[in-house]
């Protein structure tokens, strides 16, 4: 349960999103009455922060005006953790603004420290070198996120404007409940009421987002990033490739992750030990089949291809050319 001194910093958060908040709608947000919130806001005028009493039917609590928060004091770690964050998730796609609010954010930060210590971030970052190719993604607009990430926390259904992958554009309702940051991309995984079924959309190709009225309950079961992460192994894909290897499955997932690939136990020929005698049934659905014969080369366990034919051939195919290339002087 958040302490006292928690739901005060979260009441001011919630202020400073901006308009007038009613007591009711404070109260049901922070999980008190209206009389605790009222001692909240106490607290707070305390502090100096200024928040104005609004009267009238739609009356409760805003902050003046004008009003800011003053600058953050960070120690040389805290300033080092921020700083390469921002490096690190705009390379990977992980941030949920543009490039340009990542560098100024940077920029802002450097601008605010002490001279020894912007000195020596400078020089590391300037020292430091990354091995991968920094990432280009779309990047999900700030307030849908923060829309969808209240929804999620206060279990509300939400509108969502969506054009899929094809051009197609909808409106729907969503029951969200987890956001999954994966590979880049930033995914809000939920149900959709009108069919009853587990969807999860890309938040970068959501434009508009609504919270509704009313509220749901969290589905039993696997946790949301299971839930993309399966969503994303059984999509209609061109190819249904359906194989059966030998390992373990720490082996398996090493080369075909659960974003790829889904497991399940095959039972062993008569008279086979499991234990020795262990296949897994691996199922895919891909759009292209030329990557994965190097990657049942690297595998280096053996397999059984089931479907499709078309991959059997060009496992042949690979293996042809490995060797006729281990022959050449």
């Amino acid at each position: 349960m958040p302490r006292p001194t928690g739901r005060v910093l979260t009441l001011l958060e919630l202020l400073q999103s901006g308009g007038t908040r009613t007591v009711a709608e404070l109260a049901d947000r922070l999980g008190v009455d209206g009389r605790t919130v009222r001692r909240y806001v106490d607290q707070l005028i305390d502090l100096d922060v200024p928040v104005e009493s609004v009267r009238g039917r739609y009356g409760g609590y805003r902050l003046a005006p004008g009003y800011r928060l003053p600058p953050l004091m960070l120690s040389d770690d805290e300033a080092l953790a921020v700083l390469l964050g921002l490096v690190a998730g705009r390379r990977a796609g992980l941030t949920a603004a543009g490039h340009t609010a990542s560098e100024t954010a940077s920029a802002k930060i450097r601008r605010v420290l002490p001279t020894h210590i912007a000195r020596r971030l400078d020089t590391l970052l300037e020292s430091l070198v990354f091995t991968d190719r920094p990432r280009e993604f779309a990047t999900p607009d700030a307030g849908i996120l923060l829309t969808i990430a209240d929804a999620v926390r206060h279990r509300r259904p939400v509108s969502i404007r969506y054009t899929d992958r094809d051009g197609r554009r909808s409106e729907r309702t969503l029951h969200a409940y987890g956001i999954v940051a994966h590979s880049g991309r930033w995914y809000v995984t939920g149900t959709d009421p009108e069919i009853g079924e587990d969807r999860t959309f890309r938040l970068d190709r959501i434009a508009d987002a609504r919270t509704l009225p009313g509220s749901f309950e969290a589905p039993k079961g696997p946790d949301p990033a299971h839930r993309v992460l399966s969503g994303f192994a059984t999509a209609e894909y061109r190819h249904e490739v359906i194989l059966r290897i030998h390992g373990t499955v720490e082996r398996i997932r090493a080369h075909l992750p659960a974003g790829v690939a889904s497991l399940e136990e095959h039972e062993p020929a008569a008279g086979k030990d499991p234990a020795t005698d262990r296949w897994l049934r691996v199922r895919l659905r891909v759009e292209r089949l030329d990557w994965l014969p190097p990657t049942l080369a690297a595998l280096d366990r053996p397999f059984v291809i089931e479907r499709p034919g078309e991959l059997r051939d060009l496992v042949i195919a690979l293996a042809e050319r490995l060797a006729s290339n281990a022959r050449q002087a």
